[in-house]
């Protein structure tokens, strides 16, 4: 499973979602390539799910076939983790 830490530039904060993704992937026991990248990348990228801030949802959410979850602090793993498990359920209700 490929999932896209987003953030405008690719550089800083997508650089810390993408470290407490992979600490919650680990956690929940989910075997997933996490990569971080700038926006005009993750729209061109097909990844399984993208995490990014309120500010950038609608627009990657316009421009990207796969769900994208918003997460307001980088750092806290309870709400990345929350978020994670709220993909991993929709995901499993499709199947």
């Amino acid at each position: 499973m490929k999932i896209l830490a987003v953030c405008g530039f690719g550089v800083g904060s997508s650089m810390v979602l993408k470290m407490t993704l992979d600490k919650v992937t680990k956690e929940l026991g989910v075997q997933a390539t996490v990569e971080n990248t700038d926006l005009s990348t993750a729209k061109a990228t097909t990844a399984d799910a993208y995490f990014t801030s309120s500010e950038l949802l609608n627009e990657l959410k316009n421009s990207v076939k796969g769900p994208v979850f918003p997460v307001k602090k980088y750092m806290d793993k309870n709400e990345v983790k929350g978020q994670m498990e709220k993909f991993l359920n929709e995901r499993s209700e499709q199947t």
